[in-house]
């Protein structure tokens, strides 16, 4: 049997999890890396990853070993959703000096984008318009076209309650108040209060609170437990989108024409006129971009063995497709493939610190995108290791980024562009001063392979830079390892540079057990998701370990407009699953606490 002299091995407090501190104090010779392969890694390093308009998981093993999802949406009697074109079109046999009837209820979007052709003017009076434009209702008339202008309900970031009925949200208009926020008026703006008060009718008093839009949030936040609905594309990271009915405009699948807070505008013209189409609404599909940031993912010791006794997918048979249902789904994978990797054991008197070639299926099957490498354990074992798990990643499509065949290389960013959305994935180590138990043959050099060093005179130029070039940056931390909810001092303050650099999104990648969170300079912050797939069910105080987070990130026109918390649970070393709604409101409310909120 395989073994490495002077490994000690020190039992962990509970059960069959291992310590994960305990290392080897073994460390290989490391030869010299290829010349060629570093040419060739270095010159497409920083290609930009053209992704499809939207990722629908095909392979094989999916449909075999996943549950299938019903994304079915409620029959409804409005229009179906159509293409439609993204300008008006010139009416073939337009008559000069015609009226068209736009009503002072339409959302400012929608009549900025609405350009009348020559020979046509606005009017607010009805009777002598033969065209308008209006509210869409069932009996409206000769109607040409149809766009859909879509709002989202919304809560204060760290609000529990993540859906309501659609019931619940009209009886809060018409003042009979029930459900999570119950007595509590909605809050909106001016135009939002015109918009639902032609499709709903007025509010009841005391039903609604209007304010200026830039005052919402603050609002909000300041009167928590607050609601209010927004449009679209007002939608930012303080935000909490609140699903109605099941059906959250967040969605890839989104359907418009099953969504309670989905408003149908019309084009209303004489019989026979068919030449005028409506601008596209302020959702348009083809400007959306879904990001799955995951947390540690180690497939060895109980996880492996896990994976030999009942098959590779099985840490992916409850959350699978969930995870490769996105466009960009990341994977932090702390540890190398290696050929000679040793059978796994529960028992091993070291850290097993590899993966069979073969464990990469699982990644596959979860549609991994982009591979983060900045763990503890690239340096554990030969060179080789490091250079298959790169070779095997870019066989199977997925970019990487954070670890390396060498210093230079380990620090370029993975580059995507989806839907018009430029997206920068960067990370780095934060190193053994910091970061005790990291080996110090773990970082990458000029001539060894590794996980990138932080250093931050580096990030301060290539964050600004990559942001001059359009890109969003997300970045992310191999930090402390704390056992604890709320976020030790250290990783506040080196978190929060990222951030101030102008950082969209700083993620911890480091912790076991979940840390809270924080907006920071603009960007969302999480200190730390814990595990994906690793073995320390049962090992932390009170369990925390068994928890963690999935971050559902999600991108529009070029901003980050919305983060949704996914919060899973293990059922044993390698299997995490959705948590049910009483155990994510517990720990919804753990979370919260721990983040000053």
């Amino acid at each position: 049997m395989f073994q490495v002299p002077g490994c000690r091995y020190r039992p962990a407090p509970t059960g069959y999890a291992i310590d994960m501190v305990n290392i080897p104090n073994y460390i290989w010779l490391r030869g010299v890396t290829l010349i060629t392969v570093l040419m060739l890694f270095s010159l497409t390093a920083c290609t930009p990853r053209q992704l499809p308009p939207a990722k629908t998981p095909d392979r094989a093993q999916i449909s075999a070993t996943l549950p299938a999802t019903d994304n079915q949406l409620p029959a409804t009697d409005l229009p179906a959703f159509e293409d439609r074109l993204p300008a008006t079109a010139i009416p073939a046999t337009a008559v000069p000096e015609q009226p068209v009837y736009l009503p002072d209820y339409l959302p400012k979007g929608l009549s900025e984008a609405f350009r009348l052709p020559p020979g046509y003017y606005a009017t607010a009076e009805a009777a002598n318009a033969a065209f308008s434009l209006k509210l869409w209702s069932p009996g409206l008339g000769s109607t040409q076209s149809i766009t859909w202008w879509t709002y989202a309900l919304v809560a204060p970031f760290p609000t529990i309650p993540g859906e309501v009925s659609a019931d619940e949200l009209r009886g809060a208009w018409a003042g009979e108040s029930s459900g999570p926020f119950a007595g509590l008026p909605l809050l909106v703006d001016e135009e939002t209060r015109k918009v639902f008060s032609t499709r709903w009718g007025e509010p009841a008093d005391g039903a609604v609170q209007v304010l200026p839009a830039e005052n919402l949030i603050e609002a909000a936040w300041t009167q928590r437990p607050s609601w209010g609905i927004v449009p679209f594309e007002a939608l930012e990271p303080r935000w909490k989108v609140l699903s109605v009915d099941g059906v959250s405009p967040l969605s890839i699948d989104f359907d418009p024409t099953g969504y309670a807070l989905s408003v149908p505008f019309a084009l209303v013209t004489p019989p026979g006129l068919y030449d005028w189409s409506l601008p596209i609404g302020n959702r348009d599909p083809n400007r959306l971009t879904v990001v799955n940031m995951t947390g540690v993912t180690a497939l060895v010791r109980g996880t492996a063995l896990m994976m030999e006794r009942y098959g590779i997918p099985y840490p992916a048979r409850d959350i699978g497709s969930l995870l490769a249902s996105v466009d960009i789904t990341h994977i932090n994978n702390e540890v190398p493939f290696y050929a000679e990797c040793p059978e796994p054991a529960l028992d091993w008197p070291w850290l097993i610190s590899c993966s069979p070639p073969d464990y990469i299926e699982l990644l596959n099957l979860v549609g991994a995108d982009v591979i983060e490498l900045t763990g503890d354990h690239f340096g554990d074992w030969p060179p080789e290791s490091m250079d298959l798990t790169l070779s095997l990643d870019e066989a199977h499509g997925m970019a990487t980024f954070g670890g390396g065949l060498n210093a230079e290389t380990a620090r370029q960013p993975a580059l995507f562009e989806h839907n018009g959305n430029r997206l920068a994935f960067i990370g780095c180590h934060i190193g053994g001063e910091v970061k005790t138990e990291t080996p110090e043959h773990a970082l990458a050099t000029d001539e060894l392979p590794g996980a990138a060093l932080c250093d931050f005179e580096w990030l301060a130029e290539e964050i600004p830079s990559l942001i001059s070039q359009g890109y969003q940056v997300i970045f992310t931390f191999q930090h402390q390892e704390i056992y604890s909810y709320p976020a030790s001092e250290r990783l506040v303050a080196d978190f929060s540079l990222p951030a101030q650099m102008g950082a969209t999104l700083v993620s911890g990648s480091q912790a076991h057990q979940p840390h809270g969170f924080a907006f920071d300079s603009g960007a969302f912050i999480h200190y730390g998701l814990g595990n994906l797939f690793f073995d320390q069910y049962h090992y932390c105080t009170d369990y925390a370990c068994d928890r963690a987070f999935i971050d559902r990130h999600v991108f529009y026109a070029g901003r980050h407009i919305s983060t949704e918390l996914i919060p899973i649970r293990f059922m044993d070393m390698a299997r995490p699953r959705l948590m049910i709604p009483d155990e994510a409101a517990r720990f919804l409310e753990i979370i919260f606490t721990a983040s000053g909120w």
